[in-house]
């Protein structure tokens, strides 16, 4: 695994538009919520900061650029080369998804931590590592699945906008309105959860329904898991 991954890292780098997609425009992003952020109190604007730089960070680096990655690398015959070795289909997944999903790890935390220096800190700062955690396995999954109906990587920058607006518009509503009405709409919607989750986190609160919380943002993630498995493809997509 581990040198599939060295490798992989090494030919992000050399790739601009896998590149862009992974370290440049989540970073640009990020960037201009931290200084074009909501305006209100400042609890309320680092929350809602917060939940739409992670989410969209996360989305952008991890989601769309792994369903690149991979349809990129079965096109090309790696996946069915490397699974002629002797390394485990796992160990191959995780190879060539780790470097993405360190590098985001490590965006998410500069800008978070920028923010609440700017802003203000989180409340819950453990509960907001298991809310990013949940986020990138949650995107890893739906990248699987994603790459398992893309033909290319140019088809990818299609295949993934539907999902990919559908979790920022579901965590834009959560966030900006609340769960006060239609609470498990909102929560067991994609994107809901996690934006309750990071809400929270920030804010601070009542974590007496915390499970609530987490179990909605947890079946996501294993639903992504296993639609990766049902629809994930090694061979070339005609």
């Amino acid at each position: 695994m581990i040198p599939i991954a060295l490798s992989e890292l090494k030919m992000l780098v050399r790739n601009r538009l896998v590149l862009a997609c992974a370290v440049f425009i989540p970073l640009a992003f990020g960037a201009f919520l931290l200084f074009n952020g909501p305006g209100g109190a400042a609890s309320s604007a680092g929350a809602v900061t917060a939940t739409l730089q992670i989410t969209m960070m996360i989305a952008l680096g991890v989601y769309v650029t792994c369903t690149t990655t991979l349809a990129a690398r079965r096109q090309t015959l790696m996946l069915k080369r490397l699974r002629s070795g002797a390394t485990s289909d796992l160990g191959i997944i995780a190879g060539l998804v780790l470097p993405v999903v360190v590098v985001s790890v490590i965006q998410v935390a500069l800008v978070t931590t920028v923010l609440s220096f700017t802003a203000t800190a989180p409340e819950n700062a453990p509960l907001l590592i298991v809310a990013i955690l949940l986020t990138e396995v949650m995107f890893v999954g739906f990248a699987l699945a994603t790459a398992g109906v893309t033909n290319s990587p140019e088809h990818a920058q299609v295949t993934t906008l539907p999902l990919f607006f559908v979790v920022i518009g579901v965590a834009i509503w959560v966030i900006f309105t609340g769960t006060a009405d239609l609470t498990w709409v909102k929560r067991l919607l994609p994107g809901g959860g996690i934006a309750e989750l990071i809400g929270v986190s920030w804010n601070g609160g009542d974590l007496s329904n915390l499970l609530a919380l987490i179990l909605p943002s947890v079946l996501w993630a294993g639903l992504a898991l296993y639609f990766a498995r049902r629809m994930f493809k090694w061979e070339p997509r005609s």
